[in-house]
């Protein structure tokens, strides 16, 4: 495929194994289904970007992930499509850590409240809502080459009130997220 055929602002819109073309409102709506099917829970709310240099483009996926450890998850996926090689492993991170962050945003006060307002009544019997952004680094020198920007991702993560994973923790960003990367470019509606 030529760079002229890949749009450069990209929908937000999301898929999972069973759905695809969900807004962000769907996403939310569909978390907090999930959350009403046990108010009583601890929850993980977690976002995540990886990205995969294919020939002559790169390809991110944010993956968003409602969890119920050991209980079970809801999670959907974003495509993002950069027309060109990323070579930068600077760039490459500071986008993915990007492209959660412009999800997080719409996930900020009102929506996240209302996650939390169903729970709520429920704290004092141990249910919990925590909201993360998975970073695809490390900070081990020897293994990570990401290590040298994993302070200034974190302060980005923190600066948005959410708490910032890193490697080997960020299984949304490392795994979830990593799964999808790796398929070559599909147009996805």
């Amino acid at each position: 495929m030529k760079n002229q055929d890949y749009e450069l602002t990209h929908a937000l819109t999301f898929r999972n194994t069973s759905e695809q073309g969900l807004s962000l409102e769907q996403v939310h709506q569909r978390i907090i289904g999930f959350i009403k099917l046990d108010p009583k829970a601890v929850y993980k709310f977690i976002i995540g970007t990886d990205c995969q240099v294919h020939n002559g483009y790169t390809q991110f996926i944010t993956g968003v992930v409602i969890q119920r450890p050991g209980n079970g998850a809801w999670a959907c996926y974003r495509q993002v499509i950069v027309p060109r090689s990323m070579v930068s492993i600077k760039e490459k991170l500071s986008t993915e850590t990007a492209l959660s962050e412009e999800i997080a945003l719409f996930f900020c006060d009102d929506k996240r409240r209302e996650m939390e307002d169903i729970i709520l009544p429920f704290v004092y019997n141990g249910a919990s809502l925590e909201s993360y952004i998975h970073i695809d680094a490390g900070s081990d020198h020897v293994k990570n080459k990401t290590s040298l920007y994993v302070e200034e991702m974190v302060l980005r993560v923190e600066s948005l009130g959410m708490v910032p994973i890193i490697k080997p923790d960020s299984y949304v960003a490392s795994a979830y997220a990593n799964r999808y990367s790796k398929k070559k470019h599909q147009i996805i509606v």
